[in-house]
């Protein structure tokens, strides 16, 4: 069933392309270091606030968006 595991603490964001992590690994701290907001380096990000989380995240999703109408257009500046 989907969305089985939610709010059981289990981690559902898996990649669908798994070959994909150090792109987008890369696309976050492109925009951590445009948004001025420093990526934990244990991975921990409870000391951070929604904003900060938020904003990164809606960045990265937005750029994403982005990446997605250009190569669907055949432009593809990747």
């Amino acid at each position: 069933m989907a969305g089985q595991n939610q709010g059981r603490g289990s981690r559902s964001n898996n990649l669908v392309v798994p070959q994909a992590t150090a792109a987008l690994q890369q696309l976050k701290f492109e925009a951590a270091q445009e948004l001025g907001v420093q990526i934990p380096q244990d991975g921990y990000y409870g000391n951070y606030t929604s904003r900060e989380t938020g904003s990164l995240g809606g960045y990265i999703t937005k750029r994403l968006v982005q990446l997605a109408e250009q190569q669907l257009s055949g432009r593809s500046n990747l």
